[in-house]
């Protein structure tokens, strides 16, 4: 009798303890945590659902998750992720493409979290949690100090090299041209065939229906879009379509 006491008791624990345990991509161990954050799996969660664009439209990230999106994006976490998504588009370089050497083979990349970083400017503006103000960051881009993201640079040049024209579409405005083409040289990019921002009369669009409008006018160029990289669902979305489409993670901001 004792014997199934102490075995039921054994067993009782370890359901309890199994129950209790808690998993997260942040802290991925199977452990009970009496003081763990209760926000936690929630941010998580909400993070998710903006990269699966089920989230959508937000103007700020919620008050009880700016800490969580901040150690995300700037975790090595954030970083695998990325680069995870630039190994599928390698694997995708590495079979998918016929060139037709007639130089109407294109490439989409965004710019800002797609090339260069503002991850040092959401430092010093609430990481999500204030609505952005576009003097402040426009006046920031104008410095030209946004730092290139190393997964994406290797990229770039990998598609320039295979001589691939590569064509930058950003939501910036026309009047930050210089600035944006200073910024790029100074990390190291060049060799793009164009870079496209927003005139005038594209500046009350929204992004994807400005950006839709941007790869209509390459196709009915002639061009063959074999793929974009962008860090929001409006750079990616819309007709025409490119072969293949590849999302960054960015749970900061979101343009519609």
């Amino acid at each position: 009798m004792a014997r199934e006491t102490l075995l039921l008791l054994a067993l009782a624990c370890l359901c309890i303890g199994l129950a209790a345990a808690d998993w997260n991509i942040l802290n991925p161990k199977w452990r009970f945590d009496a003081k763990q954050d209760p926000w936690k799996n929630y941010c998580e969660s909400w993070r998710i659902n903006v990269e699966l664009n089920n989230i959508r439209d937000f103007e700020v990230v919620p008050q009880e998750c700016v800490d969580h999106i901040k150690k995300y994006m700037t975790s090595s976490q954030y970083t695998a992720d990325s680069e995870r998504a630039i190994e599928e588009v390698t694997l995708y370089l590495s079979k998918c493409c016929t060139l037709k050497g007639d130089g109407k083979d294109a490439w989409i990349f965004d710019v800002d979290d797609t090339l260069i970083s503002t991850i040092p400017y959401f430092k010093k503006h609430g990481f999500g949690g204030e609505k952005v103000n576009s003097s402040s960051f426009e006046a920031w881009m104008k410095d030209s100090k946004a730092p290139a993201l190393d997964h994406t640079f290797k990229l770039f040049h990998q598609i320039k090299d295979k001589g691939i024209k590569i064509f930058l579409v950003s939501s910036r405005k026309e009047t930050l041209r210089s600035p944006t083409v200073d910024n790029l040289i100074k990390v190291g990019y060049h060799g793009w065939s164009s870079l496209i921002l927003r005139g005038l009369d594209d500046e009350y669009m929204h992004v994807e229906q400005y950006k839709s409008q941007a790869r209509k006018k390459l196709v009915d160029q002639g061009y063959r879009i074999w793929g974009i990289v962008g860090d929001q669902w409006s750079s990616i979305k819309g007709l025409p379509e490119a072969k293949r489409t590849f999302k960054l993670p960015n749970s900061i901001y979101y343009l519609p």
